[in-house]
């Protein structure tokens, strides 16, 4: 009996001991439950929630002719999970009814692979259950829009296991136009105005909650919740102008790889109010190829002989000199302080005016001129100086210009030969904006307007902010001094170093050519290379547009000067420009000043001369017949004569200057087939006039 309730004891005991550790199993239980369930279920949400960021999307840029230039547009990385449940459900029947048609649409969709290729990939991905099968990176929103419509996927992420993760990328629509100016939107290497204007475009970023799900992926725990909504960056419109900005680079670019050269900038100002319409720059990356690399713009660099005219106004203001003060060229070399001033070319005058050694671009002239009004005052020289800004940056709003580099009296790099070697634009370097915005203070009789990119800040639509032109408090120089300015630098178009480029131009042009011999690093001037620049303003007598270009050549380049790389540039920038924006729309009179001395033939209809003849009041001689339809018009001067029945019927007629509805019809008559290239006047023909021609024959034209 002693056993057998020895036994019953501990039976009870461990009994007892069970019911208590069951009670204080369940009373712990509740205690977490109840007393402490906040705090591990707040813990357990934390290691699944979490807040993110959402990316605001950033502002546009636009050009002020409202073509965007830099703007968001939407990429899509899609993978699929295939764990999802009801792709599994009746031995896959969902998969396997949809993945042949799936399949079909996807291969017709990238065309990148097959439509077996694809239903192996994917069958085989969706055998092992993948978790994140990544199907395709970088699809456009276009290209998501029909992925979402595709069989299986209609039927959302959660039945088809699709995952879509959008982002947003910059992209410049036009490419390479402006693409320094306009500048790049990556987080480490942002430049022109998106860095500029980085804190107006970026916006603001939103916060949102969100919890992990299979394969890594993240959704809202509610859909549109919010810890702070995503602020959308605001738009810019630039003063760019898009045609102007193309008509610039397209110019640029066919000197610079018909030269054969390194680098170059051209810029197009607004003469008013200080916009910049257009900058282009250009570095060669290889053979024949030029990108814009760099910000030529802001880039400091010896200028020479554009700054002649910082000196000559200098000098003029000073009240030392006029126009018509003489000048000893000494033949164009003269020897000073050990050191030879020499001019671009040995010409072998002696006395010249002021005038006439600015037209001509003479280095000794206007070493002369510099000394004889400063030497004994240098500082003098250096006030002017600091009146035209050229001692400071120009206040562009783009980051990065580079800061003048001039030395001064005060300074150890100073010696005798530095203000008669900075007259001509050696010894100091600025960027070319502050040689355009200076000429073109001259252009605007005086006033100096300080260049900007940017025109309004918007947002949806609304204007926020606009940004006028800004006019510094002064003018740069006494009026008479600028009508002297004026006089020089139409001088040198029509008597000097440009005489030839626009010798038959309709519009007159005012400027400056420059040629410089440039330091290539640390090989200095041995590489004998020349800096090649055109600045100036048209049209001459009611000044529209400022323009500069600058030109670094190759090393020991044959044509290297300033009239004959930058001025064409320049010029056909101008022409554009001119039948354009201007010609017919502020009254200015052509240029006939010269006499046209050159002969000319072209051919056009008859009603057509009879037209300009009267609107124009020309009088001319028709000795072609009553009846013929076209006719070649020669002449020279103000001599015209209409002759010749140019519609024979077996020899090439001349059908330059024609419209190319003119072309055609006299081509087409003549029984040939034409191609042609371009648009507007017909500037070239395959088949020579005269030559003997065969109906069905092919002749290819060039319009201008």
């Amino acid at each position: 009996m002693d056993v057998k309730r020895d036994i019953l004891w501990r039976v009870y005991l461990s009994y007892i001991l069970m019911v208590l550790v069951c009670l204080l199993i369940l009373g712990k239980a509740f205690y977490i439950q109840q007393v402490q369930g906040k705090y591990w279920r707040s813990l357990s949400d934390s290691l699944h929630q979490k807040i993110v960021d959402i990316p605001a999307d950033r502002g546009t840029i636009y050009s002020e002719d409202g073509q965007m230039l830099s703007t968001n547009i939407p990429q899509f990385d899609i993978s699929i999970d295939f764990r999802v449940t009801p792709l599994h459900e009746k031995s896959g029947l969902l998969f396997r009814s949809n993945i042949d048609s799936l399949s079909i649409c996807l291969a017709n969709l990238f065309r990148d692979q097959s439509a077996d290729k694809y239903k192996n990939d994917l069958t085989r991905a969706y055998e092992v259950s993948e978790g994140n099968y990544e199907l395709r990176k970088k699809i456009s929103y276009r290209q998501y829009l029909a992925l979402a419509k595709f069989p299986l996927f209609k039927l959302g992420r959660y039945k088809s296991g699709l995952i879509a993760e959008e982002h947003n990328i910059r992209l410049n629509p036009y490419e390479n136009i402006a693409y320094r100016t306009i500048g790049l939107a990556r987080d480490e290497n942002k430049v022109g105005l998106e860095k500029s204007y980085d804190t107006v475009l970026n916006g603001r970023n939103g916060r949102q909650l969100v919890r992990a799900i299979a394969g890594g992926v993240t959704v809202p725990v509610e859909e549109g919740l919010f810890e702070i909504a995503p602020e959308t960056g605001k738009d810019i419109v630039s003063t760019l102008d898009v045609f102007i900005q193309e008509v610039t680079e397209n110019a640029l670019k066919k000197m610079m790889i018909g030269n054969d050269a390194k680098s170059g900038v051209a810029m197009v100002m607004e003469v008013k109010t200080g916009k910049i319409k257009a900058i282009a720059n250009l570095g060669k990356i290889g053979d024949g190829l030029y990108t814009e690399d760099l910000n030529y713009a802001t880039r400091v660099t010896e200028p020479g002989s554009t700054f002649k005219l910082v000196t000559l106004l200098s000098a003029l203001e000073d009240g030392k000199v006029t126009l018509d003060s003489k000048l000893d060229l000494e033949g164009g070399s003269w020897n000073y302080a050990g050191r030879t001033v020499k001019d671009a070319e040995a010409h072998g005058k002696h006395e010249a005016t002021v005038l006439e050694a600015f037209e001509e671009s003479s280095n000794v002239g206007m070493a002369k001129l510099a000394l004889g009004s400063f030497n004994d005052h240098p500082a003098n020289y250096f006030k002017y100086l600091a009146k035209l800004r050229l001692d400071s940056i120009s206040g562009i709003d783009l980051m990065g210009e580079g800061a003048p580099i001039i030395h001064r009296p005060e300074s150890r790099m100073w010696s005798n030969t530095s203000l008669p070697w900075m007259a001509f634009g050696y010894g100091i370097a600025i960027a070319p904006i502050q040689t355009l915005t200076f000429y073109n203070s001259i252009a605007n009789n005086g006033v100096m307007m300080r260049p900007y990119l940017v025109n309004t800040i918007k947002e949806e639509g609304r204007v926020l902010k606009t940004i006028s032109p800004k006019a510094y408090p002064w003018t740069v120089c006494s009026p008479n001094t600028i009508k002297s300015l004026h006089i020089a630098l139409e001088g040198v178009c029509t008597n000097g170093t440009a005489k030839k480029l626009f010798a038959n131009s309709l519009y007159k042009v005012a400027g400056k050519t420059g040629t410089a011999l440039v330091a290539d690093g640390a090989r200095g001037y041995a590489d004998g290379i020349f800096q090649s620049s055109f600045v100036g303003y048209f049209p001459a007598e009611n000044p529209q547009y400022t323009i500069a270009v600058i030109i670094i050549n190759h090393p020991h380049a044959a044509n290297h000067f300033g009239a004959s790389v930058a001025g064409p540039v320049f010029k056909e920038i101008s022409d554009r420009l001119y039948s354009t924006y201007i010609q017919n729309k502020i009254g200015v009179t052509p240029n006939f000043s010269i006499k046209d001395s050159q002969l000319f033939n072209y051919s056009l209809s008859k009603i057509s001369l009879q037209t300009i003849s009267k609107n124009l009041s020309i009088a001319f001689q028709d000795s072609s017949g009553a009846r013929n339809e076209f006719v070649q018009l020669k002449g020279k001067g103000k001599t015209m004569n209409a002759a010749n029945d140019i519609i024979s019927d077996s020899t090439m007629p001349n059908i330059s200057g024609m419209k190319l509805q003119d072309a055609l019809w006299i081509c087409e008559k003549k029984g040939l087939m034409v191609k042609f290239v371009g648009k507007g006047k017909v500037i070239k023909q395959s088949i020579a006039q005269g030559e003997y021609i065969a109906k069905g024959q092919q002749i290819q034209i060039e319009l201008n």
